[in-house]
């Protein structure tokens, strides 16, 4: 498999320098990604740099995942008009141990392959640089006009806000040309890929390279991945979609994927799995004949949920799905922690009632028209009941003398009531 040309059929190309296909095709290749360790958890905005490593990998090649723990400290100017916060050094190693855990799903790190991936942190060679020879012996090497000549500086000096940047930010450049330096150097990388915004800090890491040891150096970078409508990728009402089951359960990181665009789920299907080339055409072809089956959709979150999380986690996320549409038993109810049963029914209307209501044990219509509004009076809710369509935990009333008691609470503290079929209510004890 050639690495220049899955990417290229996967739009997964943005800018590309000159020879570095040339130079992927004659020998084993070591390249690196940066990561911003500024979380103890990646996000999906950074799983396109994970699979540029892993399709590295997969064709051969030997990935580098740089933890970027002194450029963390900094901030990266490009695409960013505030500065960001600065990390201390225990909080960005535990970031670093949480990241590589994460990293492990998708790279080889512990074989004894020649390409297997390793995970470097720039902290540890920048740590001990000081400030005289830094400038000295980096600093030198590199014009201040061919550094105003950057985008990510341009449009910060002259953009709309025009509030500049700080000297700290402007030598960001600088950092991370010399950790292509120094990974060139010494772990013979050649090759930095990154964001189409990261073109100008990687080339100026090729061209310190270019003047410093006269030395070859390459640089690739991929599309920005965006919505259809504009919107900002990997962001929801709730904010970033993280890989960590803490920051974004399992249910909700599929229902991301599954509830993505026709458009997007094409474009993304492509980028964020590993299915062949042909499955892929005969998967757009299939759904473009049947769109409201959303075949896409279905296949992208299966496949991205299982690779991040597990099967398990996608089953059981599937389940989940299907108990807003009346598919789902009381047991599949009974199985879903806390945090899905919350995200599955999010925008629910909410009763609370005292525990003590449901310890003595009370009548259903008592409880769903006086104790709570789920009707609004109770000849409505004996009405409905003995036409059979009010369910408790999806199990439906079976009679107006019906009692609900506190062993019937889910997770020790809901109760689901279903009125007909499309209306859902939570009852929480307090």
């Amino acid at each position: 498999m050639n690495f220049i040309e899955e990417l290229t059929w996967r739009g997964m190309i943005h800018d590309m320098m000159p020879g570095t296909d040339e130079l992927l095709s004659k020998e084993m290749v070591t390249a690196y990604v940066g990561i911003d360790p500024t979380a103890d958890s990646l996000h999906i905005g950074h799983l396109v740099g994970v699979m540029m490593l892993r399709h590295l990998q997969r064709t051969g090649h030997k990935p580098l995942a740089l933890i970027g723990g002194a450029t963390g400290m900094i901030g990266d100017p490009s695409g960013k008009s505030i500065e960001r916060n600065l990390l201390d050094e225990p909080t960005l190693r535990h970031n670093q141990n949480c990241i590589k855990e994460q990293l492990s799903k998708f790279l080889d790190f512990e074989s004894d392959a020649p390409n297997r991936a390793e995970i470097v942190n720039n902290y540890d060679w920048m740590k001990e640089f000081s400030f005289l020879a830094f400038i000295r012996d980096v600093g030198k090497h590199i014009t201040v006009n061919y550094m105003m000549s950057k985008d990510s500086v341009k449009k910060r000096i002259t953009g709309e806000a025009r509030d500049g940047m700080s000297f700290t930010e402007f030598t960001y450049q600088l950092v991370q040309g010399y950790d292509f330096l120094y990974l060139n150097q010494n772990k013979g990388c050649k090759l930095q890929m990154g964001g189409s915004d990261q073109w100008g800090n990687i080339t100026t890491g090729t061209e310190l390279i270019r003047r410093k040891t006269g030395g070859e150096a390459f640089a690739l970078t991929c599309p920005l991945i965006t919505k259809a409508d504009g919107g900002k990728f990997g962001k929801t009402e709730s904010g970033n979609v993280w890989l960590s089951k803490a920051y974004t359960s399992p249910y909700k990181f599929y229902q991301f994927w599954l509830n993505v665009s026709d458009e997007d789920a094409e474009k993304y299907l492509k980028i964020f799995t590993f299915i062949s080339r042909e499955e892929y055409e005969q998967l757009v072809a299939e759904h473009r004949e049947a769109p409201h089956t959303r075949i896409l959709q279905k296949r992208l979150a299966q496949e991205v949920t299982v690779m991040v999380h597990s099967e398990e986690d996608y089953n059981a996320a599937v389940e989940a799905s299907q108990i807003l549409f009346g598919n789902a038993t009381a047991n599949t109810l009974a199985k879903l922690d806390e945090e899905t049963f919350l995200s599955v029914f999010e925008g629910v209307p909410q009763f609370e009632v005292e525990k003590s209501v449901l310890d003595a044990g009370v009548n259903v219509i008592e409880l769903l028209a006086t104790n709570t509004s789920v009707f609004p009076s109770k000849g409505e809710a004996r009405k409905m009941i003995q036409g059979g369509g009010v369910s408790i935990n999806k199990n439906k009333v079976e009679g107006v003398e019906a009692t609900a008691t506190s062993d019937m609470l889910l997770n020790g503290k809901f109760l689901l009531v279903q009125r007909g079929k499309k209306n859902y209510f939570i009852i929480k004890v307090q």
